[in-house]
């Protein structure tokens, strides 16, 4: 039975930093770095045919790393439609001082509705309706091959494809956390049937 694994990246410098980063290409820290590497000691006994990720350096990097720790030579699928959610301009802005600024109601209405976009930027709806076709063309159609697939991305093109994958509601799922580096396993039918999920650490 295939499975699939969801990734989000390590460690980011704007996450340390506590900022927004959306679509701004930031590297990971060193503790990013040994999440990633740690991400990989979980997957070595997992036979994986085909990874992908986001066009941006810190899944591609998370990712890179994890194969070198596996290790892991297969092919590796790259698409924007992976990207993290566009914060539009809120990016580089500090989450604390941006509460200060706007009041702790719109910044959470703004991180944290479904539907609600901040402004320039893209709500978790907008994000969901970019990656979930990518996901059901590409990803699906590597899994109904019978093929393992890893994907590292970021914490809501993943999210998008957990509340797929999970069956869940917009409200349910702005409740799942992904943390940074920690593999969640699904085994799924060639057909997509989800039949079990398994969070590593």
């Amino acid at each position: 039975m295939p499975k699939l694994i969801l990734v989000r990246h390590g460690q980011s410098i704007w996450n340390l930093e506590n900022r927004f980063t959306g679509w701004v290409d930031v590297p990971l820290t060193a503790q990013g770095e040994r999440e990633a590497r740690a991400a990989g000691e979980m997957l070595r006994d997992y036979d994986i045919h085909v990874c992908y990720t986001s066009a941006l350096r810190r899944a591609q990097n998370t990712l890179q790393l994890i194969m070198e720790t596996m290790p892991l030579d297969v092919p590796v699928i790259r698409d924007q439609a992976l990207n993290e959610r566009d914060y539009g301009d809120l990016a580089g802005l500090n989450k604390d001082r941006t509460r200060e600024k706007y009041g702790e109601e719109q910044v959470h209405i703004w991180r944290r509705s479904y539907d609600i976009s901040p402004p320039g930027g893209e709500s978790l709806k907008d994000t969901c309706d970019r990656t979930l076709p990518f996901y059901e063309r590409a990803i699906m159609g590597d899994i109904a091959q019978g093929k393992n697939v890893l994907v590292a991305a970021h914490g809501n093109s993943n999210r998008s494809m957990v509340m797929s994958l999970e069956n869940l509601s917009p409200e349910e799922i702005l409740k799942v956390e992904l943390p940074t580096g920690i593999p969640r396993v699904y085994d799924i039918t060639e057909s997509g049937e989800v039949l079990g999920v398994k969070v590593l650490s």
